[in-house]
């Protein structure tokens, strides 16, 4: 998760929603990245996406059946279902987002037993720290 933080505050500096991911297979890092949605003005470049995006590239297979992904903030529903159709294994995530999380606060859908695939899902991991690069961008943003 440190890691994925230190994607999340290269984010911050180019005035991106800091949130970082990263994407790990067999204990090694495969794949980092943070947010580019302004960057790339794109609603959908969300630091999962360019995440999975890399890793497959990586491995070359759309599968990632043996990759884990850790990210500093609760997915979304677009990213809880890149999650599901890249078949990670796991995601680990950092703050929980009460109003667009789908790991766990609105939905729960990387365990939702009527998609084809399931993943663990682990939340709270260095909540705070997480949290905190969030709420301290968003203040900056407002002054």
């Amino acid at each position: 998760m440190k890691l994925a933080l230190k994607e999340a505050q290269k984010a911050a500096t180019l005035d991106e929603v800091p949130v970082g991911a990263v994407i790990v297979k067999d204990g090694k890092v495969i794949a980092r990245a943070h947010n580019k949605k302004e960057a790339k003005l794109c609603a959908t470049r969300h630091a999962e996406i360019e995440a999975i995006e890399k890793a497959t590239k990586k491995v070359q297979n759309w599968w990632l059946e043996d990759c884990d992904l850790y990210v500093t903030l609760e997915p979304c529903a677009m990213c809880a279902g890149a999650l599901i159709n890249s078949r990670l294994r796991a995601v680990y995530f950092g703050a929980y987002d009460p109003k667009a999380g789908c790991c766990g606060s609105l939905y729960n859908l990387p365990v939702d037993t009527r998609f084809n695939h399931r993943l663990t899902v682990e939340g709270g991991i260095m909540r705070d720290e997480c949290a905190q690069i969030l709420t301290d961008y968003f203040k900056r943003k407002r002054k």
